[in-house]
């Protein structure tokens, strides 16, 4: 297939991804810099160019014909928490992928499946060119590395010691699986979505989870968002109710376009470096959160699919689009990282839309609904 569109957001918007989760992606991307590269800021760097020792760049993967059961070593035990998340990726990989066909009617989605030598590898799956959806993209990574201990010690917020169990120097070895997502529709009024759900592991014995669910729409519609932020506020209560405002303000926080001093989005939730629970609860937290994409998102898509717009109203999306484009090249640490060191573009750049418009020094009027919104992008909000 000609593109491999894998976005394993480990970064955010993407790192292990969008998607740029933290400055742990980017320190152990930039200690690997040697020798691969990642990205909608994503996995282990990514995954769309590797972390690894060694060369597990992006022309070391094998295409295969078909998913294996597992890319998990076959030395994992089928209840490792490597295997149960990679398990809980695929199977929302397959529901998420399915419903959003369904809604599209026309477009159905490319899959590309791959293996590394050393282990690991992905499933990554993009659509294009349907009648709802400009482009869809949903990809699985599995990856299997070593980074240097210095790399784990500014990865963390808090300063935990990942090398644990590793001798002075040593590198560590790691493993990371993510799944992430980027939705772009043709509707101006139908939201765009991104989400990332990812994994790290040492073999020291350090792990953490990380992840989150976000939403770009060009038009405001707040019954839209009471519903987006409502179904993932029911999420978090359900296990922690510190969790939702805890996110909710990491997201907006993080999708911040700071030359612009707006956000990218309306937010969402995201965390990162979870660790600090019984690994079984976190793990229950991100399976329940990625599997709400579907509650979350696609009723908003299927209530404005078929709305009547202009063609300001296009050119407007179009606006938007390109302030996501300057998020994730400017500020998504994975998107950032992938280009500075060579990564594989179709993969680094799979969460950018097909179409993307700027117009010199464009302001809007007072008293339009871009105007509603764009007061709602620069001063968060409480929709729920």
């Amino acid at each position: 297939m000609k593109a491999v569109l894998l976005s394993l957001c480990i970064t955010s918007a993407a790192g292990f991804a969008p998607a740029a989760f933290g400055r742990r992606t980017m320190a152990m991307n930039a200690a690997a810099s040697s020798t691969s590269a990642p990205k909608e800021g994503d996995m282990a760097g990514q995954a769309a160019g590797g972390v690894a020792e060694g060369n597990i760049g992006w022309d070391s993967h094998v295409p295969v014909d078909a998913a294996p059961d597992t890319l998990v070593r076959g030395v994992e035990g089928d209840e490792s928490m490597r295997r149960k998340f990679e398990a809980m990726c695929r199977d929302a990989q397959n529901s998420i992928c399915a419903a959003i066909e369904e809604l599209d009617g026309q477009g159905t989605f490319q899959e590309d499946v791959w293996e590394r030598p050393n282990g690991g590898g992905g499933i990554s799956r993009v659509l294009s060119k349907g009648k709802v959806f400009e482009k869809a993209g949903c990809s699985l990574s599995v990856v299997y590395g070593t980074m240097p201990p210095e790399a784990l010690a500014a990865s963390t917020e808090r300063g935990a010691n990942r090398a644990k169990g590793m001798k002075p120097g040593e590198r560590v070895p790691f493993f990371a699986c993510g799944l992430s997502s980027v939705m772009h529709p043709r509707n101006p009024f139908a939201p765009t979505m991104h989400f990332n759900y990812r994994y790290f592991e040492t073999d020291g014995g350090a792990w953490w989870f990380g992840g989150g669910t976000d939403i770009t729409p060009s038009y405001l519609n707040e019954e839209d968002m009471a519903h987006f932020h409502g179904t993932y506020k029911e999420v978090c209560d359900k296990h922690d109710p510190e969790y939702y405002a805890k996110f909710k303000k990491w997201a907006d926080d993080y999708f911040f376009i700071k030359h612009r001093g707006e956000t990218r989005g309306l937010g969402g939730i995201f965390f990162d470096d979870q660790c600090d629970k019984d690994p079984d609860e976190h793990f229950a937290f991100s399976k329940d959160a990625v599997n709400s994409v579907v509650k979350a998102y696609v009723p908003l898509v299927a209530k404005h699919k078929d709305d009547e717009f202009t063609q300001e109203q296009k050119e407007w999306q179009l606006m938007r689009r390109g302030r996501y484009v300057e998020f994730n090249l400017v500020y998504d640490r994975g998107t950032v990282f992938g280009l500075k060191t060579g990564g594989r573009i179709e993969s680094i750049l799979m969460s950018l839309p097909e179409t993307a418009r700027w117009e010199y020094n464009h302001q809007v009027k007072e008293g339009t609904p871009e105007a509603d919104i764009m007061d709602a992008f620069k001063t968060p909000r409480a929709w729920v």
